[in-house]
């Protein structure tokens, strides 16, 4: 097989997902909506703007991606080294008293 610069393209298979969302979550939805409009100039619906929402949420959230990071991009955990981390010593920050007086300033 050749060696390509491209890696294979990942499962672009749209999934449909129904949710219900409380009230106060359509306002704050719609209300994101109608500012994307006003930002942009574009009006997009709420159905369209929920998946970035979410994929910019996922995204940002540290935890979330370092699991995934560690798990591998689709969950399954990756094989680490079985030892036990190695405890490092912690160093104190700690002043050795001087064995002669200092004569500065004398």
């Amino acid at each position: 097989m050749p060696d390509l610069k491209l890696a294979r393209l990942p499962d672009r298979t749209p999934f449909k997902i129904n949710i219900t969302v409380s009230p106060d979550l359509n306002k704050a939805l719609h209300a994101y909506a109608e500012l994307y409009r006003e930002t942009y100039g574009k009006a997009e619906s709420v159905a369209e703007l929920i998946p970035y929402i979410l994929e910019s949420f996922l995204g940002n959230d540290r935890g979330f991606v370092k699991a995934r990071r560690e798990r591998g991009l689709d969950g399954s955990v990756i094989e680490t080294d079985p030892a036990p981390p190695v405890a490092r010593r912690r160093r104190r920050n700690t002043i050795e008293p001087s064995s002669t007086p200092s004569t500065e300033g004398n």
